[in-house]
């Protein structure tokens, strides 16, 4: 048995070690899954529901546990970690109450009657990233777990101790052996596994594109069902009517928030050039502001980067010949860390088309509502983005125009777990969240019943 070390990305000290899973042992996780998912699917739908609520009321009772595991494995302000913690608990609560609404259809047509039932597809395995280990791995498991499936879940080798505890505490409340399995390890081996086994009758995978690409085709293999949930390279449209105030005031926050470690980050500011000055000069201050340092102060705002190869890969992005513009402050000594950026580059530049996914904010300016539409559309992403404007006829068009699967009006939420969450283009496809997650997780099966002779 391999294990790997786990660093805390503040202080760069090794915090413990994790077993990886080998490929045999991932093959008899699957088979636990695939027994277990026999007994589970009938499992009575309250019966189900009442196991849920018992989960989201353990994550509840171990929240601060899991908020401090996240702050010393990913460097997450505290902040940010209680509200990651606190989502897999509210997430869990909200699709507790699926199992008894999972309903078909009675489908009029002639000679009988028509019925539609929702079936569980089986073992569904969940691929984690590293940049939210908690909520993302309970917006896999939650409602796959919901609609009677089991699940096989691998976190990122980076990140897997919040996963790994998750696994504990649905034993703890009383789930079966077997029906939700974490599985440190490789994704070369455990993840891979995911897609060849054929016992995985499902594949959420949230990553890079081009890992996406690949698992994509290798399920292809067996016609297995997939949802990916893959980079992002977000617009802030910023439109001269707004309210250049407070544009410019939570700009940070949707691009730098976890230290631009998230694909719905606002990175790319799309400002209309008659007030581009003015908005510039009230970001400066903003970016000043938006703290840098140790992450278990309550008035952190963005930790370190999660490790040194990534900080390096951000750093690529700024050669001596960057456009930046102004520059906020970092720690020095030990840690993963990275001064917010601000650049000012040509709409065609890299680091205005490719996704570095740290704190670095590219501002361009455009002409008008349609040159914004073309510019924000100018990339192979569709995930998220933001439309400052007071005019709501221009905010309902170009909300329209925008391909992307999540826009904000005057704001820059991208989550909410009432809501579906997904991509245009090689931002992925499918969507996770909202009332119809549950859905995804099963098969539709129509039955007709004959009543005339």
């Amino acid at each position: 048995m391999t294990s790997t070390q786990i660093i805390d990305p503040t202080t760069e000290e090794v915090i413990g070690t994790v077993a990886l899973t080998s490929l045999e042992e991932t093959d008899a996780a699957v088979d636990r899954a695939h027994r277990a998912f026999r007994t589970w699917r009938d499992v009575a739908p309250g019966d189900r529901a009442r196991l849920l609520r018992r989960f989201a009321d353990a994550v509840d009772a171990d929240l601060e546990h899991l908020a401090a595991l996240e702050v010393r494995n990913a460097g997450h302000t505290i902040g940010n970690a209680r509200w990651e913690a606190g989502n897999v608990r509210d997430v869990l609560a909200y699709y507790a109450g699926a199992p008894e609404r999972l309903s078909g259809r009675q489908i009029p047509v002639p000679g009988g009657v028509n019925l539609t039932f929702h079936e569980p597809l089986g073992v569904v395995g969940v691929i984690v990233p590293w940049n939210f280990p908690m909520p993302i791995a309970g917006w896999g498991f939650a409602p796959a777990l919901a609609a009677g499936n089991t699940v096989v879940l691998k976190p990122a080798e980076l990140t897997p101790l919040t996963a790994v505890r998750l696994g504990e505490l649905a034993l703890e409340a009383g789930l079966p052996e077997g029906v939700l399995t974490v599985l440190p390890g490789k994704g070369s081996v455990v993840g891979e596994r995911f897609v060849t086994h054929p016992a995985v009758r499902k594949v959420v995978f949230t990553g890079s594109t081009e890992v996406g690409r690949r698992i994509m085709a290798g399920c292809a293999d067996q016609v297995k069902r997939l949802t990916l949930e893959l980079g992002g390279k977000n617009s802030n449209i910023v439109f001269a009517d707004a309210d250049l105030e407070q544009a410019a005031a939570t700009a940070p926050a949707g691009a730098l928030d976890n230290a631009g470690q998230d694909c719905c980050a606002r990175s790319r500011v799309l400002v209309q050039r008659a007030v581009l000055d003015r908005f510039l000069e009230l970001l400066e201050p903003a970016v000043r502001d938006f703290t840098c340092g140790n992450p278990w102060s309550e008035d952190t705002r963005m930790g370190p980067l999660v490790s040194a190869a990534h900080r390096d890969a951000v750093a690529a992005y700024l050669d001596d010949d960057a456009p930046v513009a102004f520059r906020g402050t970092a720690p020095e000594g030990p840690g993963w860390w990275f001064p917010p950026t601000v650049l000012t580059p040509a709409p065609g530049s890299r680091v205005f088309r490719e996704e570095i996914f740290g704190p670095v904010i590219a501002v361009v300016p455009f002409e008008d509502e349609a040159d914004a539409v073309r510019i924000a559309n100018d990339t192979e992403y569709g995930l998220s983005g933001s439309i400052w404007t007071r005019d709501v006829g221009r905010a309902l068009r170009v909300s329209r125009a925008v391909e992307a699967g999540n826009l904000s009006v005057n704001s820059h939420a991208s989550v909410r777990y009432w809501t579906p969450f997904g991509g245009f283009k090689q931002s992925g496809f499918g969507r996770e969240l909202g009332p119809d997650a549950p859905q995804a997780f099963t098969e539709t099966k129509n039955v007709f019943l004959a009543t005339t002779p």
